[in-house]
Formats: C-alpha cells, sequence, structure tokens
C-alpha cells in the first residue's frame, strides 16, 4: 500500500513539472537587443552674419617703371668723375658724372676772343659811317662811300652775331660735360669707369636711372568685365590693391589710371594701368603681382569660411546646424573667394549656424557635437577623419 503511494506522488509531481515548464515556455517573450544610437560628430561651427563686402576684380600684372632714363653723354670725352654709387637715389638735375671739360672751355676763349675782335672792328666801322654821313650831310663824301661804310657796318655785325651763336654753341657742349639725372628716381649698374672716353654712340650709356615713385601698374582682365570698369570709373577713381604671388602680403594700393584702347584678339582680355604712389618702394620695376581691382562694396553680405563650402555632383553645398543638432545639407551660390572668406549670395541667411570643419565625416540627418573654445582650438578635426577614412 505505502509504495502505491509513493509511486502515485511521484507521478504527480513528474505532470506539475511538466505543466509548469509547458506554460511558461508557452508565455516567455524574446529579447531584442536595442539599436545602437549614433554618436554625434564632433565639429567646429560658427553662427552667420552679414556685413560689408568689397567685390574684387583679379589679375595678374606687371609693375613698370612710371619713367626710365639711360643716361647717355651727347659728346665725347673722357670722364674724371662719377658722382653717384650704384643704388643711389638721385634728384632731377644731380650730378652722375663729369666729362673733362678743358677741351671745351678752351674753345669757349677762343671764340669770345674772335668775337671780341670782331667787335672791336665793328665799333671802329660804326665811327667811320656816322663821320662819312655828316660829311655827307654838307657834300664832302659821296653817296656810294656812305653806302660801302653802312655794308661794312652790317657784315660786322653779322660777324659778332655768328661769333656769339658759336660760343652758345660752346656753352651747351660745356654743358653737355656734367652728366645729370633727368628725372628723380634710383641708380642702376655702372656702365662705365672713371678715366674712360665715352662717346654719344655708346649703347648702354653711363647708367639707367629708373623712376619708382610713383610706379605703375600693368594687369589684365577678361573682356567681358570691361562695361562694369567703364561704369565705375564714371562714378570716380577706383582702387587697385597689389598682393604678392601668394596672396599673402599687401604691396601696395593705388588708382586705376585708365583701360587700353584696344582688346587682345588671342586672349579675350584687356590691359589696364594703375599707378602706386610706392612710398615705401615695395613695387619694383620688373615685379609679377596680383592685381585687385574694387569694383563695388556688396552692404549686409554673408560671408563663411572657404573650409565650409564643400564641391558636390549639383554644385557647392555647406552643412548647416539645425535646432535640434542635426546635420542639413544646404545647396549656396559662391559669389566670390577672397582671403579664405567666401561670400555667399544664395542659399544662406544670417543667424544659420554653419560647419565650418569637421564636415567630411557628416551626412543629411547626422546628430553633431559643437565644439567651442579651447577645444575647438585643439581640435583637428580633418586629419582625424582622413586617418579614419578605408
Amino acid at each position: 500500500m505505502k509504495r502505491i503511494l509513493t509511486i502515485t506522488l511521484v507521478a504527480l509531481a513528474a505532470v506539475l513539472a511538466g505543466a509548469s515548464f509547458w506554460f511558461f515556455a508557452k508565455n516567455k517573450q524574446p529579447v531584442v537587443a536595442a539599436a545602437p544610437v549614433p554618436a554625434a560628430v564632433p565639429v567646429v561651427a560658427a553662427t552667420v552674419t552679414g556685413k560689408d563686402v568689397p567685390i574684387y576684380l583679379r589679375g595678374i600684372g606687371t609693375v613698370i617703371a612710371y619713367n626710365t632714363d639711360v643716361v647717355r653723354s651727347q659728346i665725347q670725352g673722357q670722364i674724371v668723375q662719377i658722382a653717384f654709387t650704384e643704388g643711389q637715389t638721385v634728384k632731377a638735375g644731380d650730378l652722375l658724372a663729369q666729362i673733362d671739360p678743358r677741351p671745351y672751355q678752351a674753345q669757349i676763349e677762343q671764340l669770345t676772343a674772335n668775337r671780341s675782335r670782331d667787335q672791336a672792328q665793328l665799333t671802329n666801322a660804326e665811327a667811320n659811317l656816322s663821320r662819312y654821313t655828316k660829311l655827307g650831310d654838307k657834300g664832302y663824301a659821296t653817296p656810294q662811300l656812305i653806302e660801302t661804310q653802312k655794308a661794312q657796318v652790317a657784315q660786322l655785325q653779322a660777324a659778332v652775331q655768328a661769333d656769339q651763336a658759336q660760343i652758345d654753341e660752346a656753352n651747351v657742349q660745356l654743358s653737355y660735360t656734367r652728366l645729370t639725372s633727368a628725372i628723380p628716381g634710383i641708380t642702376g649698374v655702372r656702365q662705365i669707369d672713371i678715366g674712360n672716353v665715352i662717346h654719344p654712340t655708346d649703347p648702354n650709356g653711363l647708367v639707367v636711372v629708373t623712376q619708382i615713385e610713383p610706379i605703375s601698374l600693368l594687369f589684365t582682365l577678361p573682356q567681358t568685365d570691361i562695361p562694369a570698369v567703364q561704369e565705375q570709373m564714371a562714378k570716380g577713381p577706383m582702387k587697385v590693391i597689389a598682393y604678392s604671388q601668394d596672396n599673402k602680403i599687401m604691396l601696395g594700393e593705388g588708382k586705376l589710371l585708365l583701360v587700353n584702347n584696344e582688346i587682345a584678339g588671342t586672349t579675350g582680355t584687356v590691359e589696364l594701368k594703375a599707378e602706386f604712389p610706392n612710398h615705401d618702394h615695395r613695387l619694383w620695376p620688373g615685379q609679377l603681382v596680383n592685381a585687385r581691382l574694387l569694383l563695388d562694396t556688396q552692404k549686409n553680405a554673408i560671408t563663411v569660411a572657404g573650409s565650409a563650402v564643400q564641391q558636390g555632383q549639383t554644385g557647392a553645398y555647406v552643412y548647416v546646424v539645425k535646432a535640434d543638432q542635426t546635420a542639413e545639407l544646404r545647396s549656396v551660390h559662391v559669389a566670390q573667394i577672397s582671403d579664405g572668406r567666401a561670400l555667399i549670395d544664395q542659399g544662406l541667411k544670417s543667424g544659420d549656424v554653419v560647419v565650418v570643419d569637421g564636415q567630411y565625416r557628416l551626412k543629411e540627418g547626422s546628430r553633431v557635437q559643437q565644439l567651442h573654445g579651447k577645444a575647438a582650438r585643439e581640435a583637428d578635426l580633418q586629419s582625424s577623419v582622413q586617418d579614419a577614412l578605408p
């Protein structure tokens, strides 16, 4: 009897255990892992504000001297003095070299003596004419004698005038023994040494003097810019700024003088000329520079850092940080890029927050983490992104 009871209890326990297992297995729900939330992309962003932006036309130009003077001798002679040093700044009229004046001084002395001789003969002839005229009035001298004496006086007067002309010419020749600068400027390399004989036919002359204050700049622009330039020139002088070839150093500010009277048919460009005061001598003849012609100033224009603008298949775009800290791809139109700033005339408005660094990991709708202050300055987002790329 006891054995039967034990078997019955064991069987009942097994049934209850199986029923419990079946019940819990049926009602157990599968555990689904939650999708990971994408990490926010660290970026540096800036708020767009409107400000006045200059609009430039850009060209490449060559600096040319305002005036250039090859100092040549107009006479032949030995140089007895060099009165300048190479690279010296000189003024108009400054003595550069002296040619031996003694042959010309001797010639002047001889011509002066000839004039004195002829002048003495003229004085005597005039006195005789006066006496003959008085005698003729009294009938003691014939008219022929008086006319002959008048002719002699006229001949001697002409001789004295010729003597004076020769003296004047000799003085001019003597003045040519002083080689002076015709313009203010800077002397170049001396082409002849003291003691040598200089000739008018010497091709290099004595030295070249170059005027660089003021100085000129010739640069070119596309012919399509001519109407806008002419319109602005009618309103007043236009400012031209010269920069170094790497656009890092401003070399001077000047004004536009003229637009050339013809267009180069082969290139479709027009040449313009500007003048610079160049008091600091930062512009030098023959120097290649980048020229910026100020066309206009756009008021309350929208600009962003040039690094913010990306190029896609449909054109330029930027990433704008929305209020929910997600990125929005925004197409923009770039009017010009100057000094690392892009002028945007379509696509942005004042107050928009634009990503300027770190945008290489962004896509439409990406969550962003804006870095500020020290973190923004120390972040090297572009490099870190490039390192992470496959």
